[in-house]
């Protein structure tokens, strides 16, 4: 994977050089940006032997370094869910039931260099991400009948230092001084070895008591985004033109 990268990061530096020379004299695209997206995860390796596919949602920010936006640096947050069960339950009396709800989730976040070639309305993107991932699996109460939530437990969690490399494209829908961009990419997770719960690795005694069979192998996994990319500016950020010295 790293040779990859590297390989699309000269591709990107040696197509982004004219679009670096043209913004010289100016800048007036916005100096963040905010990323929102859904995303699909897809385990790999040992741990594909051990849970499903998974969904979620993710958050960023982008920052330009350049003028041209060809470096940035990039600041991310995300959540997915792999894994859910439910069960019904009553105590003294049927009459008002209760559902206990058991969610496996990883919760990630970190920050790393990006390096892009812009091409007008089209703007490959490739990066590097260092970060944690925080594996849980936590229970909670409710009414069978609402989604207000009374109880709340962690039932086993790990957190582990991770490695995400990225690319993908995007594609402007909108320009002006507020640029929105369709964005469309792949990350890969590197996890190493993590210590998880699974779908059943919680056994329920009659006696009410519980016994936990967690999971320690590699936790690898791809996630596949699609979301919008939406340029952000100051109130006072307004385009300017460096002007030019007389003779």
């Amino acid at each position: 994977m790293r040779r990859e990268l590297q390989g699309l990061a000269a591709a990107a530096l040696l197509a982004a050089v004219p679009q670096l020379v043209e913004a010289q004299d100016r800048w007036d695209s916005p100096r963040a940006f905010l990323d929102i997206a859904g995303i699909g995860a897809e385990p790999v390796g040992e741990f594909a032997n051990n849970i499903e596919d998974g969904w979620g949602i993710a958050i960023g920010g982008r920052f330009p370094i350049d003028l041209a936006g060809v470096v940035s640096m990039r600041v991310d947050m995300g959540f997915i869910n792999y894994g859910h069960e439910r069960l019904y339950g009553c105590s003294f009396t049927c009459r008002v039931g209760f559902d206990v709800n058991t969610n496996n989730n990883i919760l990630f976040a970190g920050v790393g260099p990006e390096l892009a070639a812009p091409m007008g309305p089209v703007r490959p993107y490739v990066g590097l991400v260092g970060g944690v991932g925080y594996f849980v699996t936590t229970s909670s109460m409710s009414g069978s009948d609402d989604w207000h939530h009374f109880a709340n437990s962690t039932n086993y969690d790990d957190v582990v230092m991770q490695r995400r490399g990225r690319g993908g494209l995007q594609l402007r829908l909108a320009g002006g001084r507020t640029p929105v961009y369709l964005d469309v990419g792949g990350e890969y997770h590197a996890n190493g070895i993590a210590e998880y719960l699974g779908e059943g690795d919680i056994e329920d005694h009659p006696d009410g008591s519980i016994t936990i069979f967690p999971r320690r192998t590699e936790a690898n996994l791809w996630t596949f985004r699609l979301g919008v990319s939406i340029g952000l500016r100051g109130e006072d950020d307004k385009p300017r033109r460096r002007g030019r010295r007389g003779r």
